[in-house]
């Protein structure tokens, strides 16, 4: 028994000795192999114990991967195209703070016999600078009707802002802050927007309620160009020719800038379309080219110049279902007619773009600007020709203002301001303001035309003020308006 059980334990010791070095080989390929694949994931010391019953009546250590692996990661691959475009632009984006003054309505029978009661409301919208002299561009509609504007940079700092103009029908306006203080935003354009490529709204979405004063960024791509909306309200705003974006752009963030991946300022964050007042991906965006053509007017002038050719558009529909626009009528001696602009003629490009309709040809003529010239091709008996014509100033708006009554202005009829205004005569005195009080006492309206005065007539507006003055006398006058196409008569008290 002794030497049998001797030749059993050796042979099993060389078996083990065996079963070793196997085990030692297969280790070694697979560290070799794991080598090639590349280095593993660090692995932590902390393990689980399983239940027998989860691991099938085994128990096994989980291998758990250390929170640690994203320092792996260098901050030059956290730096991605997003980030590098919203470091150029957000040191140039501002907050706007407004403060209106409204009058409270009465509770009672009482307070309407006791002294005013006003409350002071605010507002809030977004900006940025498009140079290093202090110049900020927003919405018109974010400074409409404010006593006081207060302009707060990303650090905090805040400067009285003045308005220095504000344009209703662009919605944009310009304000003026202490200069060197907030740099230029760098400045892109609209005109090669591509649809799909990646766009950042910046802005300070519901700010008064953050204590942060610096902007926040939403990010999303060109959801669209060239969009026509109708504006809803009672305020007349051209929206036209939009950038539509799907970047959620937020109560707040009206007036700051939409920036491509190259951190270049393409449009001013205007308008969002929700049924609940946030984002819902359907946002607009005035394009940069046209927002700083209008800054530039508001800078220099104080207020848009309207353009005009003399030329009557309207918009009908085809045979093809698409809408096309016509020329109605033509103003002698304007633009229009000495290019050999016709009535008739179909509208069917500006500078190059389709016109399809009144609103294309408006936007056309307002983004090429007074004193520029824009080429025409049209449609006339069939043949295609092309024109090209010089843009002046509205008629209404150059010529010289004359004031009546108290709160009464008015400006002499001419040919080109009966284009213009669509009106039914081509003589009188147009009303351009009118006072609310008065307005309501008398019923004149603005581009209402006065062409007579206690059944006398009336041609120019030096005409109509002489004529009220005279009744100013007597106590009492009778006007004879024409309003779109009718003439409707008022007679009211009068005084000097």
């Amino acid at each position: 028994m002794g030497p049998m059980a001797v030749t059993r334990d050796g042979r099993l010791a060389r078996l083990s000795s065996v079963l070793g070095v196997t085990l030692l080989l297969g280790l070694a390929m697979g560290w070799a192999l794991a080598a090639q694949r590349g280095p593993s994931l660090p692995v932590s010391s902390t393990s689980w114990t399983t239940s027998a019953g989860a691991r099938g009546g085994a128990e096994g250590r989980w291998a758990v991967v250390d929170q640690s692996v994203g320092d792996t990661v260098s901050d030059r691959d956290r730096q991605t195209p997003t980030v590098l475009a919203v470091r150029r632009v957000l040191p140039s984006v501002v907050s706007v703070s407004v403060f209106r003054r409204e009058r409270m309505r009465a509770r009672s029978f009482l307070e309407l016999f006791g002294p005013s009661r006003d409350r002071l409301v605010s507002g809030l919208g977004s900006g940025f600078a498009i140079d290093d002299q202090g110049t900020i561009l927003t919405n018109d509609h974010v400074v409409q009707n404010a006593d006081s504007v207060i302009v707060v940079d990303g650090m905090g700092r805040t400067y009285d802002a003045s308005v220095v103009g504000r344009d209703e029908l662009t919605d944009l306006a310009v304000l003026r802050i202490p200069p060197g203080r907030v740099p230029a935003a760098p400045l892109g354009r609209s005109s090669d927007l591509m649809v799909g490529e990646p766009a950042i709204a910046i802005g300070n979405p519901y700010g008064s309620f953050l204590a942060n004063s610096e902007a926040t960024v939403t990010r999303g791509v060109i959801s669209g160009v060239d969009r026509d909306i109708r504006a809803t309200g009672q305020r007349e705003v051209l929206y036209a020719d939009m950038v539509q974006t799907d970047a959620s752009i937020n109560p707040g963030n009206s007036g700051g800038p939409l920036v491509n991946i190259r951190g270049d300022v393409v449009g001013v964050n205007s308008s969002i379309f929700s049924s609940s007042g946030g984002s819902q991906g359907l946002g607009f965006a005035i394009p940069i080219d046209r927002a700083l053509r209008v800054a530039g007017e508001l800078r220099d002038f104080g207020r848009i110049r309207r353009p005009w050719v003399g030329a009557d558009v309207a918009t009908i529909p085809s045979d093809s279902f698409v809408s096309v626009a016509t020329v109605r009528r033509i103003a002698p001696a304007s633009p229009a007619s000495s290019a050999g602009l016709a009535e008739g003629d179909l509208i069917l490009t500006l500078d190059g773009k389709p016109v399809r309709g009144a609103l294309d040809w408006q936007i056309g003529l307002l983004d090429a600007g007074v004193n520029g010239r824009i080429d025409v091709e049209l449609l006339r008996d069939g043949d295609r020709m092309a024109l090209s014509m010089e843009i002046e100033e509205l008629p209404s708006e150059g010529a010289e203002r004359v004031e009546a009554l108290r709160g009464l202005r008015l400006v002499s009829v001419t040919p080109g301001i009966a284009v213009e205004r669509d009106l039914a005569v081509d003589a009188g005195a147009m009303i351009v303001e009118v006072d609310g009080a008065l307005a309501r006492r008398t019923g004149m309206r603005e581009n209402d035309v006065i062409v007579g005065i206690n059944r006398r007539e009336v041609r120019t507006a030096e005409e109509a003020r002489d004529l009220l003055l005279g009744a100013a006398e007597r106590g009492w006058v009778e006007l004879f308006i024409s309003r779109q196409g009718s003439t409707l008569v008022t007679s009211f008290p009068i005084r000097r």
